[in-house]
């Protein structure tokens, strides 16, 4: 092989390196994003719960017709 074939190699290894640390990077920091928001969701989904068991007749369907109808 000829030196500069070696060297153009060594390079796309390099970048390719370099690219797959980054996504890593991106993808990190997604999990942590995700993982943010499904604490927040989690937490809206409890306080959800808590009120509903101060609302009357909350368990009745959300799309029920009302009596008049």
């Amino acid at each position: 092989m000829s030196e500069q074939r070696l060297v153009d190699i060594e390079i796309k290894i390099a970048f390719q390196e370099k690219s797959i640390k980054d996504l890593n990077d991106v993808i990190y920091e997604q999990q942590r994003e995700i993982d943010r928001l499904r604490g927040i969701c989690d937490l809206l989904v409890s306080r959800v719960k808590d009120l509903s068991d101060f609302i009357p007749g909350s368990d009745a369907p959300a799309n029920e017709k009302p009596p008049h109808y």
